[in-house]
């Protein structure tokens, strides 16, 4: 990667060149040395950003963490093996497909936690309403899976399709577009097709019984048909003129 090639080139300068002589970075080395230490706290707000926001969304702390828990680290896997994958002797297909740990697939990573966060919060989403309308845990997340697999999927294949041009650009600027496209396209590629099975099973670890807390709520609508609620008025009373009491008016 660029920055290893960076290190070694600073380890070499600082075993030959005589004392009073500096490095200086240009280009993309300059932008990975100025910024690249930046990234990780950037990474790291995006998902507290994401994770506080989920969990007003949710109303839970156990939401979010499924939800992040069970796309964003395969996605990052997805993104790495684009970025670190080199087949010995394979260099004709591994090279063009490939990119480095530069300042725009940082940029790529930082978008990935965003696009990906949405798989599984379909799921959950859809689950736990299943759960309130009365099913039990197993079955809601296995029907919410599969009825969500055709938006998640239409919605991840419209992404991949999106950001695959940015893989062939060439000419001036085209490293800066390959790296954001490979990046985009491998992490979300791989986070789908594994968000579609580590989501479900980390919700029947993590998540709370909601079908539980719908059974124990009165049907009120029930109760209320059942009930008369037309008032009853009581007959006036008039004095009966004899002096001997009061009658019906």
């Amino acid at each position: 990667s660029l920055d290893a090639a960076l290190k070694f080139l600073e380890n070499e300068a600082r075993n030959t060149l005589p004392k009073g002589y500096v490095l200086d970075y240009t280009g993309e080395s300059r932008q990975l040395r100025t910024e690249g230490s930046k990234f990780l706290g950037v990474f790291v707000l995006s998902l507290v950003l994401i994770f506080l926001v989920l969990a007003a969304q949710f109303n839970s702390f156990r939401d979010p963490f499924i939800i992040l828990l069970g796309s964003v680290p395969l996605a990052m896997f997805g993104a790495g093996l684009f970025m670190f994958l080199k087949i010995p002797f394979g260099e004709f297909f591994t090279d063009k497909w490939t990119t480095s740990f530069n300042i725009y697939s940082q940029v790529g990573l930082v978008t990935l936690v965003g696009l990906v966060s949405k798989n599984g919060i379909l799921i959950v989403q859809f689950a736990n309403q299943l759960q309130r309308e009365g099913l039990e845990k197993l079955a809601a997340v296995a029907q919410a899976a599969r009825i969500r697999l055709r938006p998640i999927m239409m919605t991840s294949v419209a992404t991949v399709a999106g950001h695959f041009p940015l893989t062939l650009v060439t000419g001036a600027g085209a490293a800066a577009r390959n790296s954001i496209g490979l990046v985009l396209v491998g992490g979300m590629t791989i986070g789908t097709i594994f968000t579609l099975f580590i989501v479900p099973s980390l919700y029947m670890l993590i998540a709370k019984e909601h079908h539980e807390k719908s059974l124990m709520e009165p049907d009120l609508e029930g109760v209320t048909e059942d009930v008369d609620l037309t008032p009853e008025y009581a007959p006036a009373l008039t004095p009966d003129g004899n002096g001997n009491g009061w009658k019906k008016a």
